[in-house]
């Protein structure tokens, strides 16, 4: 097998033949944007193909993307498209891939990297491992009509400084489009970051001005929010894409628009993240879970994401970990996590008596488990992510360490984390 980077010379019909195979029909209309999302991957070198006598037998991509952590920015590789063909499946061949692309995302210096796994096991045997999820609630359209007015008994906050009144809030609205992407993806990352979310995605400018340039879309954006939808089932439903705000002025305006449309479509399906206020809003219990898709993580560079992750505030901690990781060996070993004013460090630790040089073959050695707390690739991923170390212990994906002493782990990685876009 040959593994490399597909270039302009290569044949995208042959491209095209494999993601048929592996992930069912394109329709025609999609073909001409499927081909611009390929070509645009190919020439910005984030493609890998497997080839064997010329062959095209298995492919994978990767968009650059950025995560946030606690309202921090960490560049993440959001792994896709890895289509392996039907006679291919279970020789090794997708594995031999994934670890490729695995080896190009850190070369490239991607801290982190997530994906959507239509299988566990191979992307586990990597070091991914679930994160977050990405959620959809539905709503009939009537209920968003009158949402519930904020509490009369509390006294209104005085307003900042140039800004206009609640009620002018839906003035501030304006409709967008691929001239404003630059825009779009400042307002989301202030949002992002005033909110402190933990696990949405943003990517790049270019990849932003496709995306709205879909003309089935539709999206507004205001200096603190953006909305974007697109109907579906005719008419009679709108799928919520992004409905994101940092006021609690844009949120109603943003969710007002989206009722001007309950005299037409009867229901809403949103995509929203865990602490998004609109069941709070509605005035009957109506908001239902239409439905949950589970999202990988998995550390590139121990240090970076670390160092680039934002953490709870008002935590102090230094503790010392053993990570083990057989694709990225520069993890293996002892490590000193310092987390302080809402920012970590990582440094190598050197092995004393209480942390013996790890045992045997391998960068993280087969000896006896050591006192400090130790993980592989896929619980340092999860607890990265915020998993309680009780649920790591149960699971099999940590050992040794102190479980009385988890507690402030598990404070300084505490998150909730989500995504809005599948890809």
């Amino acid at each position: 097998m040959d593994i490399r980077e597909l270039g302009p010379a290569d044949d995208p019909v042959a491209l095209l033949d494999l993601s048929v195979r592996a992930f069912g029909p394109i329709a025609p209309p999609d073909r001409t944007r499927w081909r611009e999302n390929a070509e645009s991957a190919i020439g910005a070198r984030q493609y890998l193909g497997v080839f064997d006598g010329g062959q095209l037998l298995a492919a994978a991509r990767y968009h650059d993307m950025v995560q946030w952590w606690h309202g921090q920015p960490v560049p993440m590789a959001g792994v896709a498209s890895v289509a392996v063909a039907p006679e291919e499946r279970g020789r090794g061949t997708g594995r031999a891939l994934m670890r490729a692309l695995l080896g190009l995302i850190g070369e490239r210096g991607f801290p982190i990297s997530a994906l959507y796994p239509a299988t566990l096991a191979l992307y586990r045997s990597l070091g991914w491992e679930i994160a977050g999820g990405l959620n959809q609630v539905r709503i009939p359209a009537r209920a968003l009509r009158s949402l519930v007015a904020p509490d009369a008994t509390l006294p209104r906050p005085a307003p900042e400084p140039e800004a206009p009144p609640p009620a002018a809030a839906h003035a501030r609205m304006r409709r967008c489009g691929p001239h404003d992407a630059t825009d779009v993806l400042a307002t989301v990352g202030r949002v992002h970051q005033a909110l402190r979310d933990c696990g949405p995605n943003t990517r790049d400018e270019a990849a932003m001005a496709r995306w709205l340039s879909d003309e089935q879309r539709f999206a507004y954006l205001a200096p603190d929010g953006f909305l974007a939808y697109r109907w579906q089932h005719g008419n009679d439903e709108l799928l919520v894409e992004r409905v994101i705000a940092s006021s609690a002025a844009v949120t109603r305006a943003i969710w007002g628009i989206v009722a001007s449309h309950s005299s037409i479509a009867s229901t809403v399906q949103a995509t929203v993240g865990p602490a998004d206020p609109v069941q709070w809003l509605t005035t009957d219990p109506d908001v239902s879970q239409a439905g949950r898709t589970a999202w990988m993580l998995r550390v590139v560079d121990a240090a970076a994401a670390v160092a680039g992750r934002g953490y709870p505030p008002g935590i102090e901690l230094s503790a010392v970990l053993r990570l083990v990781d057989p694709d990225r060996p520069a993890h293996g070993g002892w490590w000193t996590l310092d987390v302080s004013g809402g920012k970590g460090v990582l440094t190598p630790a050197e092995p004393g008596p209480d942390r013996p040089a790890p045992a045997g073959p391998g960068p993280g050695g087969t000896g006896p488990a050591p006192a400090a707390l130790t993980l592989g690739p896929r619980g340092f991923a999860a607890l990265y992510a915020g998993t309680p170390l009780a649920t790591l212990r149960r699971a099999g994906l940590v050992a040794g360490g102190d479980p009385g002493g988890d507690a402030a782990l598990d404070a300084a990685f505490r998150a909730d984390p989500f995504m809005l876009e599948f890809f």
